[in-house]
């Protein structure tokens, strides 16, 4: 009989969520993911079976967790303003976005699951624009995300060393 399991399994899924969002999958090592969550690799393996198995979780945890709330509260308004101003603040000022984003565009191209997750958050923007935008929602929803998109490639000054 196995040891029991010492540690939080969604704890480690957002402290992964937090790294994959802040370096992209290729920029985190699973050394870095050790490191960050306290997990002893032979662990991580067990419970995760893989670095892109755990980046999966990640990211349908982030679409359950922030994606999805974000996207709910936006559709909320039917005033156009409003729901821009919410979408803005969800986005480019909040997480949400950040590991859908990176994922896009380093996973989605080579990773039918990464995609098929990447499709669902954009989508449920889109969503949740329809109401106050109408026919624009997905124009609206290229925009702010284009926008999240340009905060990312700002230059910041704590580097991850390895």
């Amino acid at each position: 009989m196995g040891r029991p399991r010492t540690f939080d399994t969604d704890q480690a899924v957002s402290t992964a969520a937090t790294l994959f969002a802040a370096y992209g999958y290729e920029g985190t090592s699973v050394d870095d993911l050790v490191t960050a969550t306290g997990i002893h690799r032979g662990s991580l393996y067990k419970v995760f079976a893989s670095k892109r198995s755990l980046h999966l979780t990640a990211l349908r945890n982030h679409l359950d967790h922030e994606i999805h709330p974000a996207t709910a509260a936006i559709a909320t308004f039917t005033d156009p303003a409003q729901a821009l101003t919410t979408a803005i603040a969800s986005y480019d000022n909040g997480p949400a976005a950040g590991l859908l984003l990176l994922a896009a565009a380093e996973r989605a191209p080579h990773d039918p699951e990464v995609a098929a997750l990447v499709a669902e958050g954009i989508t449920a923007l889109e969503d949740a624009l329809r109401p106050s935008h109408g026919d624009a929602a997905p124009q609206l929803a290229s925009t702010v995300l284009g926008a999240r998109l340009r905060l990312r490639a700002q230059p910041t000054d704590s580097p991850k060393e390895h």
